[in-house]
């Protein structure tokens, strides 16, 4: 996948189109991401111990991977993602800026 947990990405497509967040987990089997503060959905939960009120919960669920684009880190808008080797390691560059996405 050309994202991964802790990237900072924006949506490009679907009802959250042009939001910005931050990807918390990834599901590579499923080619999904869930990303901080989009595709919220309610959930109705029983009351529980942890949740002794119960009631109706709002949570992110997952987006396909394909809707998410990364953030460049030169000018802040989406970019597309190239590979190359440094120092004998696979890195993520930013097509727009040339930059390194990997830490």
């Amino acid at each position: 996948m050309h994202v991964k947990k802790g990237d900072k990405v924006v949506v490009i497509s679907g009802k959250d189109k042009g939001k910005e967040g931050v990807i918390l987990a990834s599901f590579p089997k499923k080619e999904r991401v869930l990303v901080e503060g989009v595709n919220i959905v309610k959930k109705h939960s029983k009351p529980t111990q942890a949740n002794p009120q119960g009631g109706i919960l709002n949570q992110e669920a997952p987006i396909h991977v394909s809707n998410v684009m990364p953030i460049d880190p030169k000018s802040g808008k989406g970019t597309r993602v190239g590979y190359k080797t440094e120092d004998g390691k696979k890195v993520r560059v930013a097509k727009k800026s040339g930059q390194v996405l990997d830490k």
